[in-house]
């Protein structure tokens, strides 16, 4: 796991990467926040590190930066896959606090699929709303409740249950439990 230092460092520089990729796009903060549906001041925000974006509103921005989550927390040095990843080696995509998504192997470019171990927090979620990419994805729920909405479907899923669903249906998770709930998914290609 990600030590606090480890999880501090990839915040302060979340914004500055934002920022970067918005301006090789050659976006301004407005025409990001448009295309992204996401306010103004809050991309602002996230671009000098005075706020951390949701997942899912991390997604609508790098969706318009035409780069996958996955990509923006890839490292770059690592080229090289391996067949088998140590706990410590599993990448953080998430904050690491509230919600969790450690991706097995470190840079996933011309990869296939991902996968990825979750952790929600106690009422954690992926955000209000929900969102979508073009892949599909399935998972376990090895420990604690999980209550996944697709498109206007709702379940609450516990230890054993699993989903798999087309991710272009908009798509939210939430832990409804006063414990962690820990989930082990696929995404297939890896869009998300």
């Amino acid at each position: 796991m990600a030590t606090p230092s480890a999880s501090a460092d990839k915040a302060d520089h979340q914004g500055e990467r934002i920022k970067a990729l918005r301006l090789q796009k050659g976006l301004s903060i407005r025409g990001l926040a448009k295309q992204s549906g996401l306010t103004h001041p809050f991309i602002a925000m996230v671009e000098r590190n005075e706020t951390s974006p949701s997942v899912s509103s991390l997604k609508k921005i790098l969706s318009v930066l035409d780069v996958t989550l996955s990509d923006f927390f890839s490292d770059r040095d690592s080229l090289d896959r391996v067949a088998f990843y140590k706990s410590d080696d599993l990448v953080e995509l998430a904050d690491g606090d509230q919600v969790s998504y450690r991706q097995v192997g470190a840079n996933l470019r011309n990869a296939q699929m991902m996968l990825l171990h979750e952790r929600y927090a106690p009422g954690a979620s992926t955000g209000d709303d929900g969102y979508s990419h073009q892949a599909e994805e399935g998972g376990v729920v090895i420990q604690g409740r999980l209550e996944i909405t697709v498109g206007d479907v709702t379940e609450i899923l516990g230890p054993g249950d699993a989903y798999y669903f087309d991710s272009t249906l908009p798509h939210r998770m939430e832990n409804v439990s006063d414990d962690e709930c820990v989930v082990v998914s696929a995404v297939t290609p890896r869009t998300f």
